[in-house]
């Protein structure tokens, strides 16, 4: 069977990471004093005064060959490092080159391509203006799929934005005909069989509201009664169990096809009902198996959000799809659940959907948005995601710059009223060391931040939950084990060479830190490996200070 015994599922990255028998608890090393740098820069991107955590990001999302362990060259921008990460999403307003450099200078760590929207091309495009720009910025920027799921939209209009007025009749149709006031084509040839009269069906996240008053063959014919409008490609949504459109649809089989022969770093999953909808993609990816994000946007997936965990990646809040499957009183509540959850699994959670939404046509947001992102990121979201703000606004730069600066504050002065802890539901080695160094780096006002050294991800993943008062540095000398961590909060991934012994790790790690502008000599740092690398499970947690000699 190989070396390391028989197949073992790590419950955290659910595939085989056989590296050996079961090691002991996690030694803590040698330490010393010093103290603690002052992790507050001049500024942040805004000029405002709260930037703190300032480092250098890795090398190139598409490392050149020999380059995959290159450090950050000198001159490589600074960039803050706050916890809760930012999430773009691209599209017409934010395709070229100069826009995209843009975001990432904002503060943006994944960039998200809706396959919802767009064609082959344009996909292929937008990732590829990702790629083209992590050299010169010397980042590890993540791009992530979002597969269109069993959703159901609209086809193209004669005009848009297309006002519907209460009280008028609107015809859904399979025909593919332009639509207009009267009525529009949809993407689901078998809505009429699902619904019937007094049915609630909503457009464009709830933006127009329609009630069936009648099916006729293969149409449905509905009464607004919440006037809006609408534009070509919108969504309709129908509750998710109503429906008879499979977990995983053709559409959707192409869309991966074509995500991972674009080398994307994440596939989101739209509409996921169970574990099994997740067991079901992961089964069609092949060779390449990606992180998979889970939208919790059905009420089966909040009803079964600890099993849907166990087989996801990671997790994202998509609160427009789930507004319509569930009350609009309930949504703030079971955000909270749903992040509360992640937590425990030690998974990351994304929040998304109309996060900073007046900016798709406003240069500042409302109070009430401002609220809800801080709110967001104090409940313990990884990450924030903005949509049409970053797709299709006028201000996307703005919007990105805006929803970094409010998590900033919110992270910078928002400690008494974070959400607690949870306790992690991964009892072994590796939770225990990550949760010892995050008690050493609250403990100690003199340790400056906490490193990892990761072959798969799984040790900074579990800093990560924790929660630590420090910047995270993981040294991973896969590349796309350093992108797949973008969504992580607080970690920022550095390349590294694979280190020999314990010695040269620890000599990595001081050129790394060094390189990055992440700490300075005599400074002490808290790391956490495995010793040998590569071939144990977490077993190490050292107390070192950066420069003093190893051996």
């Amino acid at each position: 069977m190989g070396q390391g015994g028989p197949p073992r599922v790590d419950p955290v990255l659910r595939r085989d990471v056989r590296g050996g028998a079961p090691r002991p608890p996690p030694r803590v090393l040698d330490r010393g004093g010093g103290a603690r740098g002052r992790w507050r820069g001049p500024g942040n991107l805004l000029g405002g005064p709260l930037a703190r955590w300032t480092s250098r990001r890795g090398d190139s999302g598409r490392d050149p060959p020999g380059a995959s362990h290159r450090l950050p060259r000198p001159g490589a921008r600074a960039v803050i490092v706050p916890g809760a990460k930012l999430v773009c999403t691209l599209g017409p307003a934010t395709e070229s080159g100069d826009r995209v450099r843009a975001l990432a200078e904002a503060g943006c760590d994944v960039f998200r391509v809706n396959f919802s929207h767009g064609g082959p091309k344009d996909h292929a495009t937008r990732v590829q203006v990702v790629r083209s720009i992590c050299d010169d910025l010397g980042s590890d920027l993540a791009v992530m799929a979002d597969l269109p799921g069993p959703k159901i939209r609209l086809g193209d209009l004669v005009t848009e934005p297309l006002a519907l007025s209460a009280g008028s009749r609107f015809v859904l149709r399979p025909d593919g005909r332009a639509g207009d006031a009267g009525g529009a084509s949809i993407t689901y040839a078998g809505l009429a069989r699902d619904v019937g009269p007094g049915d609630r069906i909503l457009l464009a996240d709830g933006a127009v509201e329609l009630i069936v008053r009648d099916v006729d063959g293969d149409e449905v014919v509905t009464e607004v009664v919440r006037p809006g409008s609408i534009r070509a490609r919108a969504g309709v949504n129908v509750p998710a169990e109503r429906l008879g459109l499979p977990a995983i649809t053709d559409r959707d089989k192409e869309a991966l096809a074509a995500a991972l022969d674009l080398g994307v770093d994440l596939v989101a999953q739209s509409f996921v009902r169970s574990a099994a909808d997740l067991a079901g993609l992961r089964a069609l990816m092949g060779a390449r198996v990606l992180p998979i994000v889970a939208k919790i946007e059905t009420r089966p997936a909040v009803e079964d959000i600890d099993k849907v965990l166990e087989e996801a990646d990671a997790v994202m809040v998509a609160r427009g799809d789930l507004g319509v499957e569930l009350p609009m009183e309930e949504i703030p509540v079971v955000q909270k659940e749903i992040l509360l959850a992640a937590r425990r699994a030690a998974r990351p959670a994304i929040v998304a959907t109309q996060m900073l939404e007046s900016m798709t046509h406003a240069p500042r947001p409302t109070r009430a948005e401002a609220t809800d992102v801080a709110n967001a990121v104090l409940d313990g979201a990884d990450a924030i995601m903005l949509s049409a703000e970053t797709a299709i606004g006028e201000f996307p730069v703005e919007a990105a710059a805006a929803a970094v600066r409010i998590a900033e504050v919110a992270e910078e002065r928002g400690s008494p009223f974070r959400a607690a802890r949870p306790a992690c539901t991964h009892a072994d080695e590796g939770a225990a060391a990550a949760h010892a160094a995050s008690q050493i780096a609250g403990d100690d006002p003199d340790v400056v931040a906490v490193s990892c050294f990761t072959r798969t991800g799984r040790t900074a993943a579990f800093l990560s939950s924790e929660r630590p008062p420090v910047p995270i540095y993981a040294f991973a000398p896969d590349p796309a084990v350093r992108r797949a961590l973008a969504i992580r909060w607080g970690v920022r991934a550095l390349p590294a060479a694979v280190p020999d012994d314990t010695d040269d790790m620890i000599a990595l790690m001081d050129e790394g830190l060094r390189a990055a502008g992440a700490a300075t000599d005599g400074q002490l740092v808290v790391l956490v490996a495995a010793s040998p690398f590569g071939r144990a499970h977490t077993n190490m947690i050292k107390i070192h200070r950066l420069g003093s000699p190893v051996g």
